[in-house]
Order: structure tokens, then sequence, then C-alpha cells
């Protein structure tokens, strides 16, 4: 990857000799100093006309002093990597807090303060580097807020992409080395932050590397979103990244599991750095230092890591103990993974050497040697992967496919999107791995009927489970349904007269 950044180069080869340890967590520290609503406030925000404190990303701006001697704490405990105080430094957060217009001026200053910080600690055989955190904002594109309305989002794709992509501007403006989308529980919410970056590398005409965080939130091994740590790769394996991590939410022990599956699925450098065990009755977290670095060396043993640090509840004591305890560790070397046809919707489906056909229901007869099920999907096999295991079949469900199934264009054209969500379970119940949707009908808008049927889809975790095959003509179709979708989609029927 080319990397514009002469300190990408510096970052790499300490990747090769050894695993680099990132910062603890900001707002544990943050709390230690028991500021008011003055110091939130400072002189800039003196008349402001809402309550600021406990909006961090502030301090920034009023108590700047305080933000860099937290990084300072970290540096001195070992941290190789410390990220920037700017969480929810973007449009959407900040509205809550009335500082839309001060976002750009909070990521230039953060940035600046863990820069000269690093600086202050790096030597020639230990560069220190500055992560700008960009967290997953307060609202979700994949859920709704309202119960009583599946299909309504309370924030869009597209205005992500815009608060995202000032936030990167800010920070890159500021000096940050590294990208790194963190937390993640929505990995829609995660695509329009890659969309922002890769939009603001084009335009700038630079590129520094990026790191991508999820968050498992619990023991089943999936988001709040609700997609599998398999799935969430698929989704993401794309985009041009140095590596893809967890954090948040569950404790060293907790976690391995997850850590694990990721490791052996990701040809990139791997990131962890989890909570100080599981929140007590008091919410607060009562894991020693000790006992989450003894939990994080044995995922060094078993060569998991390049990145390992701390999250909620931890402290410069955890981080010194956890450099301590792997820094006679060798860094994960990234696997070599076969290049197979990766999707998802909340579950992964992970194509070897697919053929998949779908002609619509009623255009014509099924392709030779395909097999048409009663609920109108057709399967073809696919060819045997490099390892000869067995052919895999792969079911295209094509009666959510507006010129292919008279009952769903009825449905959808009288404005039933509920009936039409019935057609689409029975596709999902009847054994299809992806959903056709296609709504291009002339007295249709086609792009806000798109839009509101893969927002109930999203709704109903038994249908998007599998992937979605945005089936349409029209550009402006295929954008508005990738924009609903938090998996790896198939794009259709692209037209290229």
């Amino acid at each position: 990857m080319n990397y514009t950044s002469e300190r990408a180069a510096a970052l790499l080869d300490a990747l090769q000799k050894r695993i680099l340890i990132i910062d603890g967590a900001m707002g544990t520290m943050i709390q230690r100093y028991k500021l008011d609503e003055a110091a939130y406030r400072g002189e800039r925000f003196a008349t402001h006309p809402r309550e600021l404190k406990g909006a961090a990303d502030v301090l920034n701006l009023t108590r700047p002093d305080v933000i860099e001697a937290i990084h300072r704490e970290y540096l001195a405990a070992g941290a190789d990597i410390i990220e920037t105080n700017t969480f929810n430094a973007q449009v959407v957060s900040m509205a809550d807090y009335g500082l839309e217009a001060d976002v750009y001026d909070m990521n230039v200053a953060a940035a600046r303060i863990a820069r000269g910080a690093a600086e202050a600690f790096s030597t020639p055989d230990r560069p220190r580097f500055v992560a700008g955190a960009l967290g997953p904002t307060n609202r979700t594109t994949s859920l709704s807020p309202d119960v009583n309305n599946p299909a309504f989002r309370a924030v869009t794709y597209d205005e992500l992409v815009d608060a995202y992509y000032e936030q990167v501007r800010g920070l890159v403006d500021g000096g940050v080395d590294i990208l790194l989308p963190e937390t993640v529980f929505d990995t829609l919410n995660l695509k329009a932050a890659i969309f922002a970056i890769e939009k603001f590398f084009e335009d700038r005409g630079v590129r520094i590397p990026v790191m991508l965080s999820v968050t498992i939130t619990d023991a089943s091994g999936r988001t709040l979103s609700g997609q599998t740590v398999e799935g969430f790769w698929n989704s993401v394996s794309h985009a041009r990244i140095l590596s893809v991590g967890m954090n948040c939410a569950l404790g060293a022990k907790e976690m391995r599991p997850h850590i694990e599956e990721l490791s052996s699925i990701a040809p990139v450098f791997i990131s962890c750095y989890p909570n100080a065990g599981l929140p007590n009755a008091l919410g607060e977290y009562d894991e020693t230092p000790q006992t989450m670095s003894t939990l994080l060396r044995d995922f060094a043993e078993n060569n998991w890591l390049n990145f390992v640090g701390g999250c909620c509840g931890t402290t410069p004591d955890h981080i010194r103990a956890i450099a301590e305890i792997v820094k006679d560790l060798p860094p994960r070397v990234p696997p070599t993974i076969e290049k197979h046809l990766r999707l998802s919707g909340l579950e992964a489906l992970t194509v070897r050497r697919p053929v998949i056909l779908s002609p619509a229901e009623g255009e014509g007869s099924a392709p030779s040697g395909a097999a048409q099920d009663r609920y109108g999907s057709f399967a073809v096999s696919a060819a045997q992967d490099d390892k000869g295991e067995g052919s895999q079949f792969i079911m295209v469900g094509e009666r959510t496919n507006i010129t292919g199934s008279p009952k769903f264009a009825q449905l959808i054209k009288a404005g039933d999107l509920e009936g039409a969500l019935a057609i689409a379970k029975q596709q999902i119940d009847g054994g299809a791995n992806i959903l056709d949707v296609n709504m291009d009908e002339g007295l249709l808008d086609s792009e806000k009927v798109m839009t509101e049927f893969l927002n109930l889809v999203a709704s109903e975790p038994d249908i998007s489970r599998v992937p979605i095959m945005i089936d349409s003509s029209k550009w402006s179709v295929l954008e508005a349904g990738l924009k609903c979708t938090q998996g790896k989609s198939v794009v259709n029927s692209i037209s290229l007269k």
C-alpha cells in the first residue's frame, strides 16, 4: 500500500519487530481530574447555552493541559500508540451539546496535543505514533430507534459520510499518523467512515494507515447490530486497511474466542484492546493490571496479536503491565488467506469459486444443471475448491424482484411493504442463501422504495442474516440499496449501455 506519510514506514518497520502497545482509556483518566462545568467551558464557551460537562472532546479546546498530561502518562507507561481525545468529535454526536460548528477545531487541537506528547517521548529506536480516534457516533444506520416504525433511521449514510469526512480532515490537518474507527457496533456506520476516509484520501492526495476495531457485545459473538465476527470481516474485507481488531464491551477472557476467530480469517495485522474485565454492579471495572496482562499474554503466545492495549477501565498501570508481559513475544505474522467470494448479511456467506445464476422468475427456463425449488429460487453447483472439498449450492431467492413475481409487484405497488416482507421471509425459509431485491418499475420512486424495503429487511434478523442482491439497471437505485446494507452485498443487472 502506497502511504504518503514518512512515519508510516516507521510504523510498518516497528510492526515487523514487536507487538505494539496501544494506550488505555481516556474517560477513566479524565474522571480522576473531577473537572467541573467551568473547566469544560473555559473562556471559549463561557456563555454557551447548553451544559458541557461530560463532553470530553471539548477539553481539547478548554483544558489541553489535562489531555496532554494523560497522553504523557500512557507514553511513560510504555504505549507506542496514543489515541486522540476525539471519540465523539463529529457533528452527529456533538449536536447533543450544540457544538457542531466546533468539531474541526476539536480534532485539529486533539491531534496536535497528542502529536506534541508523542514527539516528546519518541527516540530514533522507538518512535511513538498518534492514532486519530473515530467513534461510532451515538446513532445507528442499521436499526430504528422507533419501535413503531422499523423503517425509520435517526441518521442516514450520507450524513455519516459528511460527519466523518470533516472529522478526518481535522485529524489529518492536526498531524495524526493513523486513522482508527473504533468501537464499531454497526458495520454500516463503519462503512460510511471507510467511504469518508477514502474520499478524503482521494481529494487530498494523501494516504495514511487505517486501523478498524469492532465491538462484540456479548458471548453470542455478535455486534450490537447483529453481525457475527466473520460476517463483519466479510463486510469490510475490501477496505485498504493496516489492521482489524476488537475493543470495548468485553474483558480479555470473554474476548478470547472472538479474537482467535478474527485472527484466523483476516490477512492483515490484528489489534486487541479489551476492557478491564466486565463492569460490576456500580458500572466500574475491577480487573487488575496483573490479571488483565496475564490473559493478554496468552493471546500473544498464540500469535494472535500485532497491537494490544486497553479500553474502558484501564489505566497507565494496566498498560505498563501489558507492555512488560508481552515485550519478549514475537508479533503475529498475518496469514495468507485464499481469496474467495466473501458476502454477508448478519452472517457470513463465503463461497469458494462460485458460479451463481439467478434468472428472474418468468424470464426463461432454468440454466442447465440448475434446480428450481418451490419458492422460485434457482441453485447451481459451485466448482470444487482447490482442496477438492465438496461442491456448494448457492440459492438466490428471486420472488422479491418486482419484475419476476406478480404477487410481490402487486404488494409493492399497493404500498404493502409488510406483505412484501413476508415474501422475503418465505424465500429465506425455503433455503435461499441470497435475497434478490429489485424495485425497477416506471411508476415507482424506486430509490425510496428500495431504501424503505431494505430498512425493513434489516429489522428482521431471520431475513437479514443472508446477503442482499441489489438488483437494478439504475445506478441511483443501486447506490440507495448499498447505503442500507451493513453486509457485503451483490450488485446485479448493471447496464453498461
